[in-house]
């Protein structure tokens, strides 16, 4: 038995490869030496072939499943010693143009020779038959690729950097890799997903930069605005990022302004003056602010054209049609909707918004003006179509995104066509996306805004919502009535009694007709216990709701700890779906029939962030899944797997927009950081049939009393207030 603690020297070549992710390099391959002994090394590597030939450092160790092999710390390649092995080498498809017939006619010609050539003088290739100009320019290029990204391994693997940030460096910028690490490998960050300051920063510093170089605090000073806008925040606080600067890079003050300036020549940040020192902006979020404030400002000024008809004899008709005696606020916010160039419409749950956008979708329908209907999100959009029966579309379906040109095709030179555009669900609209979305809107058009104030803000950067309306210069129409048919629900009531700040309301003893229900308990595994019973038995039994679809959902306010989102996710999974003949993924195990998220959006495939299927087909040998949203049927390749997620957990944020027919919402003073009321009251308005909370009494007092509002550095409200 080999020491599994000392590390060792081996040589050998790449039988097969049994399996590798393009994102991180991670292979598993089997490996022969010289004797003919082969075994299995894992390790980060760049694409491999059967045939190559490597040196390779490393120890073995013993895995549970695989038993021995040899994990991989660092290699060189290896260039075949004998015929055979180039021939092996040469036929692999490593180098593209070359097969297993043209590398023996290679090798007959050339010989050992042929690497040397390949490197020095591969134009005499063309002495091969079979090699014309066009199949020279394709090896070539093949071969200068397999060359380069190996040479920048190894210069990286002498620095300690690791071969799966080689690959990505490489597969970013190709032969211009060295340049741009040598120069500043603080780039990286800025231009690879997934490569945050810190990683090029630990690069940075193994390959010579010094812990003074001004590139290294202007790279951090981005690094802190990116991470303020993933926060919700349009800009950030001067006085905080020299703060920050100082303590982490242990700047001083004139070499935190001196980074600063240079940034601001180069026009990588915009700096302006506020009332509490400085605002820092990344250009985009500057010039978004400014345009969105200038075009609501534009489309409330625009002359409006009122109804050639009588709204009154409107409104009655619709009633009629609708069977709905609309209230004294559903007609006024109708009547706002057909005289207002921009009217925002806001309410919580069982208010009647949906009634109103139902009316106002028929008389505009009525008055042979074209309305168009969007959401941020599929589930939202779909809700909308269902409660109108006219189309709705995502926000980015409605400006057409285009993913080769990571834009958008509907802009000022291409607007959208339409007198109307009513967004649904608008308090998850970010500034990006509403700056891309007043480009597209054109003169004369209205725009009606429908979304609950007081629900979560955007994931992504603004408080657009609460701006607009805080601003003044925009008509608001709030509904603050909760309709007859919604009185009985204890969902509606305790949605709003939670919003204002008072208990909550449990059904009477022995109610077992009640759509709201709180099961106390203090005892973590205790609650536990009881979601993994509510989930797999009690609501599917009582409510007849199928457990695998999105009609039950399980809400955490966090995702670590036994009640968090990762660990209900495993159980559940367990409980619900045991099949053991599912697709291992990293730590995961996906199996036919789990229901998934998606986590990125992909705009490809036209399925966003927040979205929800089902697991109908595994391919093993393909290693692809497909999954079902809302019956479209989607393809993931290997290397797309990873934006999905199991979700019969999932965090209030990803729950934002949708509804579902049973919400389970745990809630323990564990979670005490996540306990606020607006994410209690988001959480609890996804429900329509039934909510379930599991916790503890004061982990529930906590939450409504937490009404600390959501603070985000952005200026929308003021540049509003000054048009």
């Amino acid at each position: 038995m080999k020491n599994l603690a000392e590390r060792e020297y081996l040589t050998g070549t790449i039988e097969s490869v049994v399996f590798y992710s393009p994102d991180t390099g991670y292979t598993v391959c089997k490996f022969s030496l010289e004797d003919g002994k082969s075994f299995t090394i894992i390790g980060n590597f760049p694409p491999l072939s059967p045939g190559e030939m490597l040196k390779v450092k490393g120890k073995w160790e013993i895995n549970p499943r695989c038993g021995q092999q040899f994990r991989v710390e660092s290699f060189m390649p290896v260039l075949p010693s004998s015929e055979k092995g180039v021939e092996k080498f040469l036929s692999s498809g490593m180098i593209h143009g070359i097969g297993p017939v043209l590398a023996k006619r290679i090798i007959r010609k050339f010989g050992l020779q042929i690497m040397e050539i390949l490197s020095q003088n591969p134009d005499e290739l063309t002495a091969v038959e079979g090699i014309g100009k066009a199949k020279l320019r394709e090896i070539k290029k093949s071969w200068t690729e397999h060359k380069d990204i190996r040479e920048l391994i190894i210069f990286l693997q002498e620095h300690n950097v690791s071969t799966a940030l080689a690959t990505k460096i490489y597969k970013q910028y190709g032969q211009k890799s060295f340049h741009i690490l040598k120069s500043n490998p603080y780039q990286i960050c800025h231009d690879i997903w997934g490569i945050g300051f810190i990683t090029a920063d630990q690069m940075a510093l193994k390959l010579g930069i010094s812990e003074t170089s001004p590139e290294r605090a202007k790279a951090f000073i981005c690094y802190l605005l990116e991470k303020d806008t993933e926060q919700g925040h349009v800009f950030s606080q001067g006085k905080e990022l020299e703060k920050t600067c100082r303590k982490e890079l242990e700047l001083n003050a004139e070499q935190f302004s001196s980074a600063l300036e240079a940034l601001i020549k180069k026009k990588i940040v915009i700096v302006k003056k506020i009332e509490k020192g400085q605002a820092v902006y990344l250009p985009f979020f500057y010039h978004a602010e400014e345009e969105v404030a200038k075009s609501i400002g534009k489309i409330i000024s625009f002359p409006k054209i009122a109804p050639e008809f009588d709204i009154e004899k409107a409104l009655i008709t619709t009633q009629e049609d609708s069977s709905i005696r609309f209230s004294s606020q559903q007609k006024h916010a109708i009547r706002e909707c057909l005289l207002n160039n921009l009217l925002v419409i806001t309410g919580g749950p069982g208010t009647g918004k949906t009634t109103i956008v139902k009316a106002v979708v028929d008389i505009f329908h009525d008055w042979g003006r074209e309305i168009l209907l969007a959401a941020p999100t599929g589930r939202a959009a779909k809700r909308l179509y269902e409660a109108t029966g006219k189309e709705a579309r995502t926000l980015h379906r409605t400006l057409e995104y285009m993913p080769k040109l990571s834009g958008f095709r509907r802009d000022e030179k291409h607007p959208l066509q339409g007198d109307v555009l009513l967004i649904d669900e608008f308090s998850m609209v970010d500034l990006p996306l509403m700056y891309y979305l007043l480009k597209a809107v054109p003169r004369g058009m209205s725009l009606i805004l429908v979304g609950d104030k007081d629900q979560l803000p955007s994931v992504g950067p603004g408080t657009l919502l609460r701006d607009i309306i805080a601003s003044g210069r925009v008509d608001i129409v709030t509904l603050d009535k909760i309709f007859r048919q919604k009185k009985d629900s204890l969902i509606v009531t305790n949605a709003h009694r939670i919003n204002r700040g008072d208990k909550i309301i449990k059904p009477e003893k022995g109610d077992r007709n009640s759509d709201f229900y709180f099961l106390y308990h203090k005892d973590e595994q205790k609650v536990f216990e009881i979601i993994m019973q509510l989930c797999s038995n009690r609501i599917p039994k009582k409510f007849k709701l199928d457990p695998l679809s999105s009609e039950i959902q399980v809400i955490s306010p966090m995702y670590r700890g036994l009640v968090g989102v990762d660990n209900l996710n495993r159980n559940l999974q367990e409980i619900l779906n045991p099949r053991q003949d599912g697709l291992k993924f990293g730590n995961r195990n996906i199996r036919i029939g789990d229901k998934m998220m998606q986590v990125r959006n992909n705009y490809d495939k036209e399925i966003f962030n927040g979205d929800i299927g089902k697991v109908m087909d595994i391919d093993k040998q393909a290693y692809r899944v497909t999954v079902n949203f809302d019956g479209r049927k989607i393809d993931y390749a290997r290397e797309e797997i990873n934006e999905l997620v199991l979700a019969y957990a999932i965090s209030v944020h990803k729950a934002q927009g949708s509804e579902y027919q049973a919400v389970v919402l745990p809630m323990m003073t564990q979670h005490y950081i996540m306990l606020q009321r607006n994410l209690f009251y988001t959480a609890l308005s996804r429900a329509r049939q039934l909510c379930c909370i599991v916790g503890s009494y004061k982990a529930l007092h906590i939450a409504i009393n937490n009404n600390k509002p959501v603070n985000r550095n952005c200026l929308l409200q003021q540049k509003l207030e000054a048009i």
